[in-house]
């Protein structure tokens, strides 16, 4: 809260806690609201509901939900107060996020609630009957951050950085993840997504590429915010237009949004990139320990057994040809999209000659039954889909 909003509305401490250290956010210089307030609770909840009655909004996203779960949130011994059993959580706070989820889905089906958290608390996106807060997702800040770091690298010290791409794999399972890059990437000093990759422009653009296409690619749903997908070369400002003239300014720019669109269209025709998000088995690292040359593999897979697509990553700027990576099924693969692509502002190195078919080979490799000889683009990402046993 606020001075121009509801901060000491009537003159007294009627949203917030009198005492600063229950109601007094220190690194914002705002109010913290009393949740154990029927009143507060319930002014909250019909802000809320207004939303999704009123305008319509598929969701909703609750920011620092951190700060509201944990009393001594940015706080040192003695500047706050406990819970009535002596703990840091805030049970009032826990009780109303559970109380706003419940309302949100029961009276308006189908929209989604995401919270912006960047603990470990646990369950933040199961149901309050299971005891969870009843969340849809969670922001996963912790992928969004090891990202960035790697990819903000020069290739040549990549390998020293290789589990932050790995890494998000040991917790996945724990929550329903979004994967967001979002304002808060793009502003206040910290460069556009596209300013953010080392090289040249022509570096700058297929890292950028890759980097959507591993978003795109990898198990959790997907938030890119606005401007994003063309790749600006300046930072978001809230006083002036998107730069769409970048558009204009050689072919990179229109490069990644033909990517992205053609990832778009990609994710809604093939389950394996949704349907086993959040199901054990649903992804499957085929090799990720190949740190010496940056390289990544893996598979995902849909609905059936034989919806399966394998991604391989080669995320320097050496071609690879004839590299071998163990594939999970026998017989024919055809390449689906290459981001080092022509018709993306690439370099077109790839896998298509014979239309793009690939034909695996009983020879083990990568722990898998089957293998193949594959060409790997320069900073570049191939997605494979398996097309049966036959030609």
């Amino acid at each position: 809260m606020d001075d121009f909003a509801l901060a000491r509305f009537d003159g007294t401490a009627l949203y917030e806690h009198a005492d600063p250290r229950q109601g007094y956010h220190q690194d914002w210089g705002t109010y913290i609201f009393n949740y154990g307030r029927n009143e507060v609770k319930n002014f909250l909840t019909a802000n809320a509901l207004f939303w999704l009655e009123k305008y319509h909004v598929d969701g909703l996203r609750v920011d620092a939900v951190a700060s509201i779960l944990y009393l001594d949130y940015s706080r040192k011994q003695g500047e706050w107060v406990p819970n009535k059993y002596g703990g840091r959580e805030n049970l009032e706070a826990i009780e109303f996020l559970r109380h706003f989820n419940h309302l949100a889905h029961t009276e308006y089906p189908g929209v989604i609630t995401i919270a912006e958290e960047s603990t470990a608390w646990p369950q933040v996106t199961r149901p309050p009957y299971m005891g969870g807060l009843g969340f849809d997702f969670k922001w996963n800040m912790g992928w969004m951050h090891d990202t960035l770091v790697y990819f903000q690298k020069e290739p040549i010290h990549r390998k020293y950085h290789h589990n932050n791409l790995t890494f998000g794999m040991l917790y996945h399972y724990h929550e329903n993840f979004i994967l967001p890059f979002s304002h808060d990437e793009v502003v206040h000093g910290k460069g556009a997504l596209m300013q953010k990759m080392p090289g040249d422009d022509w570096q700058k653009a297929a890292n950028l590429r890759s980097l959507l296409a591993w978003q795109w690619l990898y198990p959790g749903k997907k938030l890119l915010f606005m401007g994003c997908e063309f790749g600006p070369r300046s930072e978001w400002n809230e006083n002036e237009s998107l730069p769409w003239q970048n558009l204009e300014q050689g072919p990179f720019h229109s490069g990644i949004q033909r990517l992205v669109a053609d990832l778009n269209r990609l994710y809604r025709e093939e389950s394996p990139l949704w349907h086993s998000d959040y199901r054990v088995g649903g992804f499957q690292w085929i090799d990720c320990s190949d740190y010496h040359q940056s390289t990544y593999s893996f598979f995902r897979e849909g609905k059936k057994s034989e919806e399966v697509l394998l991604v391989v990553m080669n995320l320097t700027p050496v071609p690879r040809e004839g590299f071998r990576v163990g594939f999970p099924r026998s017989g024919r693969w055809v390449e689906i999209l290459n981001t080092d692509a022509e018709t993306y502002a690439g370099s077109n190195v790839g896998n298509g000659s014979n239309g793009g078919f690939i034909q695996t080979e009983p020879s083990e490799y990568h722990g898998q039954p089957w293998s193949a000889l594959l060409t790997l683009p320069p900073l570049g990402v191939c997605v494979f889909k398996y097309k049966g046993k036959y030609f």
